[in-house]
C-alpha cells in the first residue's frame, strides 16, 4: 500500500473509528507550551511513598522489597463491596433510572505494581530479566483478579512521567478490575469476535500478517513479538506490542514468549528515550479479553503505548477542540512516526 501524503481518514479495525492525517502541518510553526525535561530522580528519596520501606500516605509501611512489589491502593478509583469508607460501609445498591437518567453500582479492586526499589529507574532502564518479573507480575495479577467471582475485566496500566499525569515517579503501574466490562474493551472484543466468526481467523493476527508484508510501519521484531506503529495510530509515537503466536492474556503466553515479549519492550522503551532525548513519558495499557470470557481464540491480547510527544524533545500533543468534538487528528503520518523510531533503536 502506498503512503498517502495527502488529507486523508484511517480507519480502526478494533473500533471502528476513525483518525484525521493531516501530513502538510507537521511544520507549522509552533509558539505554544514547551515541556523541558524534569531532573532525574535520586536512586533512593525517603519522602517517595513508593520507595522500600517508605510509610505511604493511607499509614502502611512498604516492605524492604528488592523485586516487584503489588498492593492495594490506597485511594482507590473503585471499592469492593462492603469496602468502608469515611465510616459508613458500602452497601449493594439498585441501578438508579430515571426518565434519561440512569447509574448502576460499580466495585472492584485498584492495585499499585512497583517495578523495582530504585527510585530513579524506569521500566525501559531495567535490566530485560527484571522487566520479565514484570510482566510475570502482570500475568499472575491478572491471573488472580479475573478469578474473582464479582470481576469482570481487568486493565493494567501505567502512566509514566508528571506529562502523562503522574503522581509519583518511582517506576511503578496500576490495576484497576472492574466488575462490569468497560465500554472500549467491549467494543473490541466484539469486533475481534465478529471478525472470527466470518473469517475463521483471528482479527489481529491477519493485520499483523499484512503489517510484516508492508514492513514500513514495523518498528521492532523477535521470534515471539513485534512492535509496529498502527495504521490508525492516534498518537503521533503510538505503537501496539502485538504478539505472533495468538493468546487472549498473558496468562496463556509461554515461558520463551515472556522472555521474548521482555526483549521487545526494553528495545522500544530504549528507543524511546532515545528518539525524544529524554526520559520519555508515555501512557501504556494491556488489552486483553474479559475476565469471564472463558476460552477466546477470536481475541489477540496486545500492549499499547502512547507517547504524547510529537516534536521532540519538548512539544506534546494536545486531544483538544477538534479532536474533542470531531475526530482524533494527527500531522506525522504512522509511516514517518516508525522510521524515526526505528532509527532511534539502540544498535544490537
Amino acid at each position: 500500500m502506498s503512503r498517502p501524503d495527502w488529507v486523508h481518514r484511517r480507519r480502526n479495525i478494533l473500533t471502528g473509528e476513525w483518525v484525521l492525517v493531516s501530513p502538510h502541518r507537521l511544520d507549522r510553526p509552533w509558539q505554544g507550551e514547551r515541556q523541558p525535561p524534569a531532573p532525574p530522580p535520586p536512586a533512593h528519596d525517603p519522602q517517595c511513598y513508593l520507595c522500600p520501606g517508605a510509610a505511604r500516605a493511607g499509614g502502611a509501611v512498604n516492605p524492604v522489597y528488592d523485586g516487584v512489589f503489588a498492593f492495594d491502593n490506597d485511594y482507590p478509583a473503585l471499592l469492593a463491596e462492603g469496602h468502608a469508607q469515611t465510616g459508613t460501609a458500602l452497601r449493594a445498591r439498585t441501578p438508579l433510572a430515571r426518565g434519561l437518567l440512569e447509574a448502576a453500582p460499580e466495585t472492584g479492586v485498584c492495585r499499585v505494581l512497583c517495578y523495582a526499589p530504585e527510585h530513579h529507574l524506569t521500566l525501559g532502564q531495567l535490566p530485560q530479566e527484571r522487566i520479565r518479573s514484570v510482566i510475570d507480575l502482570w500475568a499472575d495479577q491478572y491471573a488472580e483478579l479475573a478469578e474473582r467471582p464479582e470481576i469482570e475485566a481487568v486493565t493494567i496500566f501505567e502512566n509514566r512521567g508528571a506529562m502523562m499525569g503522574a503522581s509519583n515517579p518511582h517506576p511503578h503501574g496500576q490495576i484497576w478490575a472492574t466488575s462490569s466490562i468497560p465500554a472500549g474493551l467491549a467494543v473490541i472484543d466484539a469486533n475481534q469476535r465478529a471478525y472470527f466468526a466470518e473469517h475463521g481467523r483471528p482479527l489481529l493476527m491477519d493485520y499483523l500478517a499484512q503489517e510484516l508484508e508492508e514492513s514500513e510501519r514495523i518498528v521492532a521484531s523477535n521470534a515471539h513479538a513485534v512492535a509496529l506503529v498502527p495504521f490508525w495510530a492516534v498518537w503521533p509515537y503510538e505503537t501496539m506490542i502485538l504478539p505472533r503466536r495468538p493468546a487472549a492474556a498473558l496468562p496463556d503466553t509461554s515461558w520463551p514468549e515472556r522472555d521474548g515479549l521482555a526483549a521487545l519492550l526494553k528495545t522500544v522503551l530504549t528507543g524511546y528515550d532515545r528518539a525524544f532525548d529524554m526520559s520519555a513519558p508515555y501512557s501504556m495499557g494491556w488489552i486483553q479479553r474479559p475476565a469471564k470470557a472463558g476460552p477466546s481464540p477470536h481475541f489477540v491480547a496486545h500492549l499499547s503505548i502512547c507517547p504524547p510527544m510529537v516534536r521532540p524533545p519538548s512539544v506534546r500533543k494536545f486531544m483538544v477542540g477538534f479532536e474533542m468534538f470531531g475526530m482524533p487528528q494527527r500531522d506525522l503520518t504512522a509511516e514517518s512516526a516508525a522510521a524515526r523510531l526505528r532509527a532511534a533503536l539502540p544498535q544490537t
